[in-house]
């Protein structure tokens, strides 16, 4: 008898009699994938500016993306929202980001549907309508569409990866990630790296083996299920972390400036056709020093900084090139839809001097010049979280003005490639069609027969906002489907119409020009009504596309009109109220699964607890008890939070008990006991006292004085003049029992797993057990 399947959801068709003797069975048809269908593979950069890629006209080499676009189709046209967050939330829906609830990354959500954090679950994800037509699903890399807040081991798990659609997920949830130690989740659950950097782990090679083998998994089974796969590196963005041997094959070839860089990359393009001819390369930006005048140690530092970013992406090109070689080895290639993309234009984050430490940048702490020149030989190695000098991010976005998180073109025009052997005849031609992020997934829906679907898991489906560009695969002169786009990021906002685009920056159009820093400046109803009178910039950008005329006055009408219709568009997709970009959104009061509290018990052998639900021990008195049998010659961490570039760590050494305060990156305050811990049960306590008010506008949290004790006793107390004043780290959480990433302190290594027996560590930010008479009294055993 053959096998009789029957659809889903339909009457069973077979015979049920008294016994299995007098029936006849069929079976609910599995899901298949039609015959044929091809694989999906998403390739996400993060912070790759337009001029970044061989392909477009850098001199950075990057074989395997320009094969791909040799092979495949290169578009000039491509548009981002100019963050990563917002961005990645456009390619896997569909539909723009404020209706993501995602205006900005997902630690500065705000109380408003177009700005809290949370994806509906009525924007589905590609990962989600695939599984439904027959596909495995993988994700691998960054991820950073999770609610800050509900990345811990509480959960609640259904917006990570595999709560969207994704079987498998391999990567880190946050917005970036050490190279050598990340912080890494394997489906719901942490996991350590397999190596370290000593034995030659860097997460970038970690990622492609995992992507290879999830693969292989599957196709060793079932060799023509297809597969979509999201691999989103977690490079480029900062730390700008890679190996010496590939940063000293730049030696030498940014010495002559970022002013260089742009006019040879500029004109590589015109040669390309990357851009039209007519062209003119933007503005010398008023934010970037000019090159020429700069000290030559400084130009010697910057032009190192861009050495190891040009390591950094020849080496991820390199690991990419190993995911499509294996794919091309097992057949798989031909018939790969592919589609590279960055998430925004290149960063400034590194600042006008560029940065060691980019948690500086995210605590408002002030560079210091002479630090990152004695760190000069070391960048690109794990004892530095560095990032470049801005100067290069505005090379890295050539011809356009600016940079990521702004509107200008440099922020949201950025590479896009696609290659599909099997499905596009045209190979290595240019594409101009206008398209933005949110058109990948209905692209990707027309090029596999699919139509959007009607219910995920019983949700109602909102309608994509984007539109298919499949037409453009087989005709170079179709025009535009995409015709209206509005932006918004940070208050930047700028409108695309028909050819035409209006920009309105904020706080102006450069840093300097209007006389305020990225961070400090505020958006009132009075400022925003000149800024619509008088802060819009109008580029007719069908003739001019690196925005170098502006020609709103003599376009008033036209002017006019674009920005009703940016108001149009902000009300359709939740865009209102704009919000300033303010450091201290970063730690602005959100919900939490759990009530705020005054005490907080951690436990050895449990999982990290990421930076937005550890206790929070900033700016205020608190204390930290740890509850101990100390065992002969026991040691290790008990409790600590972040790592190399930042963070606190609360340990017993050589029989002695420790505290250490890693300030950024640049200083520590070590308090060490007079005496040594006794064998037996103990309770060892620190307590932070603080002593003045933080500074936030110089990048200072609330000094203090440190004092530890054992079994009541004081045994040392210090000051601690220099703390962080809104994060603690950048991903590398909060660990009790040990230390899981990169050491916190430069006193041992990293794990240094307590090998007592550690009951619970206690932190109380109450301030109730702060200082008493005993401690005053033993002031003089203890050590300063």
């Amino acid at each position: 008898m053959a096998l009789k399947e029957y659809p889903r959801g339909s009457t069973f068709p077979g015979v049920i009699g008294r016994t299995w003797e007098q029936s006849s069975p069929a079976w609910p048809a599995p899901i298949r994938a039609r015959q044929g269908a091809p694989n999906v593979l998403f390739i996400v950069l993060d912070d790759t500016g337009f001029g970044h890629l061989g392909c477009y006209g850098s001199p950075i080499r990057t074989p395997n993306l320009d094969r791909l676009a040799r092979g495949g189709l290169l578009y000039n046209n491509m548009h981002t929202t100019a963050l990563c967050s917002p961005t990645r939330s456009c390619i896997l829906t569909g539909r723009n980001h404020h209706s993501n609830g995602m205006a900005t990354i997902t630690e500065v959500s705000l109380g408003y549907p177009g700005y809290n954090g949370t994806i509906p679950f009525e924007n589905g994800f590609l990962s989600e309508m695939l599984l439904e037509h027959g596909y495995n699903t993988y994700a691998l890399g960054k991820w950073h569409l999770t609610p800050a807040e509900q990345t811990s081991a509480a959960g609640p798990y259904n917006r990570w990866p595999l709560g969207r659609g994704f079987e498998r997920f391999y990567g880190f949830l946050g917005g970036d990630t050490h190279q050598y130690y990340p912080d890494l989740v394997h489906d719901n659950h942490p996991v350590p790296p397999p190596r370290t950097p000593e034995e030659g782990y860097h997460l970038t090679e970690d990622l492609v083996d995992r992507a290879i083998g999830f693969i292989a998994d599957t196709k060793q089974v079932a060799p023509d299920k297809p597969f979509f796969l999201y691999f989103a590196t977690g490079a480029m963005h900062a730390p700008h972390h890679v190996r010496k041997e590939w940063s000293d094959r730049y030696r030498g070839q940014f010495d002559d400036g970022w002013d260089a860089y742009r006019k040879k990359v500029f004109q590589r393009q015109l040669e390309l056709g990357i851009v039209p001819p007519g062209t003119q390369l933007s503005r010398h930006d008023p934010d970037v020093q000019d090159w020429d005048a700069l000290p030559p140690e400084e130009k010697r530092l910057y032009a190192r900084m861009m050495e190891v970013f040009a390591g950094f992406l020849e080496h991820t090109d390199h690991h990419i090139g190993r995911l499509l070689d294996a794919l091309e080895e097992s057949g798989e290639l031909e018939n790969t839809l592919v589609m590279v993309i960055s998430d925004n234009g290149a960063s400034p984050e590194g600042g006008p001097h560029g940065s060691v430490n980019e948690l500086k940048f995210f605590n408002n702490t002030p560079e210091s010049l002479e630090q990152n020149l004695q760190a000069m030989d070391a960048l690109g190695g794990p004892q530095y979280f560095n990032h470049y000098a801005w100067g290069w991010a505005w090379a890295g976005d050539t011809p356009f003005r600016r940079w990521k998180r702004e509107t200008y073109r440099g922020g949201t025009t950025d590479p896009f490639i696609v290659h599909w052997p099997r499905g596009i005849p045209a190979r290595g031609e240019l594409r101009t069609q206008y398209c933005h992020a949110i058109d990948m997934v209905p692209t990707v829906l027309d090029c596999l027969g699919i139509s959007p679907p009607e219910q995920i898991r019983g949700v109602t489906q909102s309608p994509l906002e984007g539109v298919s560009f499949k037409h453009s695969f087989t005709d170079a002169q179709a025009p535009s489907r995409h015709v209206t786009q509005y932006f918004e990021m940070f208050s930047n906002r700028a409108l695309y119409h028909d050819g035409w685009r209006a920009v309105c920056p904020f706080p102006g159009p450069s840093f300097k020009e209007a006389g305020e820093e990225f961070g400090a400046s505020k958006l009132d109803e009075d400022r925003l009504r000149r800024l619509d009178a008088e802060g819009w910039e109008l580029y007719h950008v069908a003739e001019d596309c690196s925005e170098t005329r502006n020609v709103a006055e003599q376009n008033r009408g036209k002017l006019i009109e674009m920005i009703a219709l940016w108001y149009v568009e902000a009300g359709k997709y939740q865009v209102l109220p704009l919000a300033s970009p303010d450091r201290a959104v970063f730690s602005a009061e959100r919900p939490q699964i759990s009530p705020d509290r005054q005490r907080y018990v951690y436990r050895p052998n449990t999982s990290p607890v990421p930076e937005n639900v550890a206790a929070h021990v900033l700016n205020r008195p608190h204390t930290i008890t740890a509850d101990v049998e100390v065992t002969d010659g026991a040691e290790g961490v008990l409790l600590c939070h972040g790592g190399i570039t930042g963070g606190y760590s609360f340990f017993i050494k050589d029989h002695k008990l420790h505290y250490l305060y890693n300030f950024v990156g640049e200083r520590e305050f070590h308090l060490e006991s007079a005496v040594e811990v006794p064998r037996g049960h103990a309770e060892l306590r620190f307590e932070f006292e603080p002593t003045g008010k933080p500074d936030l506008a110089q990048g200072r949290g609330t000094p203090g004085r440190g004092r530890l004790y054992i079994n009541g006793d004081l045994v040392a107390q210090s000051d601690i003049d220099a703390t962080m004043p809104l994060v603690i780290s950048l991903g590398e959480g909060l660990t009790c029992g040990r230390d899981d990433y990169s050491p916190t302190s430069s006193m041992y290594e990293a794990p240094f797993v307590f090998t007592g027996d550690l009951h619970q560590v206690v932190v109380d930010v109450s301030g109730e057990h702060l200082h008493d008479e005993k401690a005053e009294q033993n002031a003089l055993m203890a050590r300063q």
